[in-house]
């Protein structure tokens, strides 16, 4: 910079200089050309439009209408048409002042992280703006206590994972390097009746049953096996890109979680994930979902580290209700290497619901009080 301008302080004046001097001697004074125009872009030539609302990340409620306002960039750069859709669905064109519509509740009726995208179209050329609302729930969910109908007798050393009740027993997946296991278990004693073990390397999650095959994942080496129910025989491997939590099965579909607020759902065939769902209660995302169970329309899901139950809508992701289970476990039940709550399932016929943690010494069978 300091160059450039010393140049240019220098070259100035011998110009002014050599002028005067033809000038002045007589001679045709020399025509210096005129340096040639400059075209500075205009940085707004390829805006159409601005978004007045909703800002990113905006907050609202499922099915509710989200208020969206546009303005025009300026008045010589009129859109022909806007276009405008919200979580990938089209909702309206605009062409033409007031700039502004309603996205419908219609479309609002889940919770989740969802974009709105406004394409603006003149002359052939267009302009696309994306923003982002985060919809919570609609409802404050409800916490209901329990009261302990039965306690049996549950193997310490069951690094709990996953947990189902099908024909009189329960299944169970347990987690840990060189520990992992599925097993047939009879409720009322605790005795493990079958046990198949994992690779040591691997550690097992959750486990749930789709007609007579056994689905069960593991943590973070993103394979997971399905077996012959009544053999425990390998049928085949699965494979999924996100780690592996808790399973459980919704009309033909797995429901996976991985230990953030999405569950995802998978065809049983090739277990690709068609569709997922992001739970929020009234204040935000609801983290940390673990071991699940489909009860009466409802997933309930174990919150990692804390003595709740989530119960779920599967249908808009909100949190229905919290399940709160703290003091399940007495104190004098605990030991050094005691983990937390883990483990829940449902005898549909029975009615009856089954819980229990991560090398607990108890089953408990409760009935929730609302």
């Amino acid at each position: 910079m300091r160059f450039e301008s010393m140049k240019s302080f220098i070259t100035i004046p011998l110009v002014i200089f050599l002028t005067l001097s033809l000038s002045c001697s007589g001679g045709k004074a020399e025509k210096i050309p005129a340096a040639p125009a400059v075209s500075i872009p205009d940085a707004d030539t390829a805006r159409l439009i601005r978004m007045l609302a909703p800002q990113d990340n905006d907050v609202n409620t499922i099915n509710t209408n989200i208020a969206v306002r546009l303005d025009i960039a300026g008045r010589n750069r009129i859109p022909d048409s806007v276009l405008i859709y919200f979580n990938g669905s089209f909702v309206t064109t605009l062409k033409s002042a007031p700039w502004e519509l309603s996205v419908p509740s219609s479309l609002t009726g889940s919770t989740g992280k969802r974009s709105l995208k406004a394409t603006a179209w003149k002359g052939g050329k267009s302009q696309t703006i994306t923003r982002f609302v985060i919809l919570h729930s609609d409802i404050i969910p409800v916490t209901s206590t329990f009261k302990v109908v039965n306690v049996y007798p549950h193997n310490r050393d069951a690094f709990t994972q996953g947990l189902f009740y099908s024909n009189g027993l329960l299944y169970e997946g347990t987690g840990q390097e060189a520990g992992s296991s599925l097993r047939e278990v009879e409720p009322e004693t605790g005795k493990v009746l079958r046990q198949h073990n994992l690779e040591s390397s691997l550690f097992g999650e959750g486990i749930t049953l789709l007609n007579d095959f056994i689905f069960q994942v593991t943590w973070e080496d993103k394979v997971g096996f399905v077996y012959e129910k009544s053999t425990f025989r390998l049928i085949k491997k699965i494979y999924y890109p996100t780690q592996g939590w808790g399973l459980t099965t919704i009309g033909g579909k797995i429901v996976m979680s991985d230990g953030s607020n999405i569950l995802y759902f998978h065809e049983p065939e090739m277990f690709t994930a068609i569709s997922r769902l992001e739970v929020y209660d009234n204040i935000g995302k609801v983290d940390s979902l673990n071991e699940l169970e489909y009860i009466n329309g409802e997933i309930w899901a174990n919150i990692w580290m804390k003595d709740l139950i989530a119960r779920i809508d599967p249908a808009s992701g909100k949190v229905i209700g919290y399940i709160n289970l703290k003091g399940l476990l007495p104190e004098s039940d605990r030991q050094a290497d005691t983990d937390v709550l883990n483990g829940i399932a449902y005898d549909s016929e029975g009615k009856r619901i089954f819980v229990t943690g991560k090398k607990w010494p108890k089953l408990f069978e409760i009935r929730i009080i609302r």
